[in-house]
């Protein structure tokens, strides 16, 4: 490596490492480097690339002559005007062709999971560049009818459609029967060439860039065999393919070093504010609580550097909020008790209405069943004691346009609606409960994803969904839901069950804290104002990261 590429890598060292993504883009720079013959000295006793290129194509007329492949159209020669950089001496840029002795598609078979006489590997099966080929299904064909597609080492494989278009896997160390399946494209390098140099280009920026413009299709991406036969590549000597892997390999391997410390100064980052926001939430004094938030002001900066922090910091505002811990109370309000008889007054003349049904009696809360100590004037209740499902089944189909919410729409954890549609939109057709503005919509399908949001409007909702009329203020009510402290309680319940599904008994027979209303409202507003200052504090934190960013982006586009 020279001293110009030596000392961009350690000058940058410290922002790669601390960037959202940074020890990638470093990945990505030593691989820039090592296609453009910077990442090792050259050798002048090194036989050039064109001696190379001649070997190649001898071997590839004998290949021709014996009928083991195809003989290749003429192509043009590579123009100085679309080459993207400049390369060292006695090196040659070429296509990918140039360099394979044959690239072609895959089998058409489906996967057979009853044999496994002759393999089907597909893309799936490749997961971080390695195959588990226990776990690679059969396909109904015999070893002497799909001879020229059976894998053999140092074949590369790449798929051609879809999100993983583009993701390639060098096939080494083989021992069973396979064929690799339509979806991908087979390249098969010359044996002049070091295979796994060709694999290192297949993971670079280069090859990434190139094959993004060859990619057609407007639904999803899909690369063709002569687009990929045509990628340009910076062909070094023989000898200097294998010095440049050894030294990529000495360097992934620190790169994985770095990722490994990165991974545990984050765990114990986040181990620290864990443990800090516990003791906050644990305090019972006035003396530990300070102590708490003493540290948590000092280390601010470095704690909250990472989204995961703030995203630990909502959910203990959450949770400090239901435990009565976000604002004082006020010796003048009407306690919670007035409410609920508020609230039962309330119910009563729904049911004679005909608006609700009259709620079936619930067990009594039990001090076993509290999980901490409420303030002055709270009281712990069911959440069916001030909360009432209100089911009225329709036909979807029976009104294409009304507005129509399901748990996709829902974003987890924050109570936000992601998107709005209609019913035709949807393509709902089934079964849906009508819901009103006001209302919560809670999720009772895997519920621990915690996909709740107050009613904007009228509508249809998934049957997947409880519409809950809220008898106290909705707004706290949404808190109190995606707080904790009724999470612990649904994943409970949902952990009874096969399939995580939530049950009305089980929802109307959690217990929630309940403060009077006036502390209800000031709750709403501080909770309203932290987060928005979280808020503030997640556009800080994107900032910082995209100019670490920026920085990196930079110093691989000025090599």
């Amino acid at each position: 490596m020279n001293n110009h590429t030596a000392q961009l890598l350690a000058q940058h060292f410290n922002t790669a490492f601390a960037a959202q993504g940074g020890i990638k883009k470093l990945r990505e720079l030593i691989l820039t480097l090592a296609m453009q013959g910077k990442l090792e000295a050259q050798d002048p006793n090194d036989p050039p690339a064109r001696e190379l290129l001649k070997e190649i194509e001898a071997e590839k007329r004998r290949l021709v002559n014996e009928g083991k492949i195809k003989a290749a159209k003429p192509v043009a020669e590579i123009k100085s005007a679309d080459v993207p950089y400049a390369l060292p001496v006695g090196w040659k840029w070429v296509r990918l062709d140039d360099v394979a002795a044959k690239i072609h598609y895959g089998y058409t078979a489906s996967a057979n999971h009853n044999t496994q006489n002759v393999r089907l590997l597909r893309i799936t099966d490749i997961q971080n560049n390695k195959v588990d080929w226990e776990s690679v299904p059969g396909c109904d064909a015999k070893k002497e009818d799909v001879q020229q597609y059976l894998l053999a080492d140092n074949d590369i494989l790449i798929a051609r459609t879809g999100g993983t278009v583009g993701k390639s896997y060098l096939v080494q160390g083989i021992s069973v029967d396979a064929v690799f399946a339509s979806y991908l494209i087979r390249v098969v390098p010359s044996g002049r060439v070091y295979v796994r140099f060709l694999k290192y280009f297949a993971e670079g920026p280069l090859y990434w860039k190139q094959l993004y413009a060859a990619c057609s299709g407007t639904g999803q991406p899909n690369v063709n065999g002569t687009s990929l036969s045509q990628l340009h590549l910076a062909l070094p000597p023989l000898p200097e393919q294998r010095r440049i892997v050894a030294k990529i390999d000495q360097l992934m391997v620190r790169c994985d070093d770095l990722e490994k410390l990165h991974a545990e100064r984050e765990r114990k980052r986040l181990a620290i504010h864990t443990a800090a926001l516990r003791q906050l939430l644990a305090a019972q004094e006035q003396a530990s609580s300070a102590n708490a938030r003493q540290f948590l002001t000092r280390h601010f900066s470095e704690l909250y550097s990472v989204k995961e922090n703030g995203a630990q910091l909502r959910k203990t505002i959450l949770q400090l909020a239901v435990m009565g811990k976000l604002v004082p109370q006020d010796p003048g309000d009407p306690p919670a008790s007035k409410l609920l008889k508020e609230i039962e007054a309330e119910k009563q003349q729904l049911v004679k209405e005909g608006k609700i049904k009259a709620p079936k009696a619930l067990p009594e809360t039990k001090s076993g069943e509290m999980p901490y100590a409420l303030p002055q004037g709270w009281v712990w209740v069911r959440f069916f004691t001030v909360n009432t499902v209100r089911s009225e089944l329709v036909s979807a189909k029976d009104f294409p346009e009304e507005n129509q919410i399901a748990p996709d729409s829902i974003e987890k954890d924050t109570g936000q609606l992601l998107l709005h549609r209609t019913v035709a939109e949807s393509g709902a057709t089934g079964p849906n409960n009508r819901f009103y503005k006001g209302q919560i919509l809670y999720s009772k399908i895997r519920p621990s994803l915690n996909k709740v949001v107050i009613a904007p409007y009228d509508g249809l909702c998934s049957a997947d969904m409880y519409p809950v009329v809220c008898h106290t203020n909705v707004l706290f009510m949404l808190r109190v839901i995606l707080s904790e402290q009724f999470l612990t309680q649904v994943r409970l319940a949902e952990n009874r069950v096969k399939m995580p599904k939530l049950n009305l008994e089980s929802l109307g027979q959690f217990i929630i804290p309940l403060p009077p209303l006036p502390e209800q409202h000031r709750i709403v507003a501080k909770i309203d104002k932290l987060m928005a200052l979280c808020d503030t504090l997640d556009q800080q934190i994107d900032a910082t990261t995209g100019k670490q960013t920026e920085l990196l982006d930079a110093v691989m586009a000025s090599i």
